[in-house]
């Protein structure tokens, strides 16, 4: 019988070949990113973006993001011709009735208000005293001023245009025509709207708190617009229009600290 041969023996494998005879990845060298956190960071970026267009969107020129956009502006020559300077603000009908009402439900009141308050926000930036006043605020009675300003708004019909006034029976023409005059060219070329000298009525002319202003207290009424065709600058972009009356107080003090 023949002598049978021991099978050969079976070559051990490598202690670091994997199950399948790959081998075994080497160790990370450094820690590898969070690409979920990454992701997770950008959608939350993209969010936030697209809650502050939704909130400059609802809330328009007037919302709050707008507002805190505004507060953000430089502008040096604001400070230099308005501050220390004490500036009376007429809310137009505030505390009295509401003005002009629209069909819609707009009302000059409400208009005025908020133009106003921009008016305020930005002389009080510049360093200003400000004072929000009323249409029949007893403060009017004797009230002494370096200029006071009475905001108003015309009636809804569609026609387009501002006028600005002083009293007729002014003790001061020359000084308050030159902040009627300063009123007039910046508001326009704030807004882009045309004076529309035929609607001077008396009531602005005559308007009555230009009798109760001390005598030294330079003043003026605006009607900064339409509620009708103008409806989309002074009710949805107050802050267009509030930057042509500064402008104008501006104007006015510059001039004046210029004068001999």
């Amino acid at each position: 019988m023949a002598k049978k041969s021991s099978p050969a023996p079976v070559p051990a494998k490598p202690a670091s070949a994997s199950p399948k005879g790959k081998a075994a990845p080497s160790r990370a060298k450094g820690r590898q990113p969070d690409r979920g956190l990454e992701r997770r960071v950008i959608l939350l970026g993209l969010l936030l973006l697209i809650v502050l267009a939704a909130l400059v969107w609802a809330g328009g020129d007037s919302g709050p993001t707008a507002l805190w956009l505004s507060d953000m502006e430089n502008r040096p020559a604001d400070r230099a011709a308005l501050a220390g300077k004490r500036i009376g603000l007429i809310s137009g009908h505030q505390g009295f009735d509401s003005g002009a009402i629209c069909e819609d439900g707009r009302q000059e009141v409400e208009t005025v208000a908020a133009i106003a308050r921009h008016v305020e926000r930005r002389l009080r930036r510049a360093g200003a005293q400000v004072d929000l006043l009323e249409e029949y605020d007893p403060r009017l009675n004797g009230y002494l001023a370096d200029a006071v300003v009475s905001l108003h708004a015309d009636s809804c019909i569609e026609r387009s245009g501002f006028k600005a006034a002083r009293w007729q029976e002014s003790t001061m023409p020359a000084l308050e025509d030159r902040l009627v005059r300063c009123l007039s060219e910046s508001y326009a070329a704030a807004t882009g709207l045309p004076f529309d000298a035929d609607t001077i009525t008396d009531d602005m002319t005559l308007y009555h708190a230009f009798r109760k202003l001390a005598v030294a207290t330079p003043a003026a009424i605006v009607e900064t617009g339409f509620l009708g065709g103008d409806w989309e600058l002074i009710g949805r972009r107050p802050n267009v229009a509030a930057d042509g009356i500064v402008d104008g107080l501006v104007c006015f003090f510059t001039a004046d600290s210029a004068a001999p």
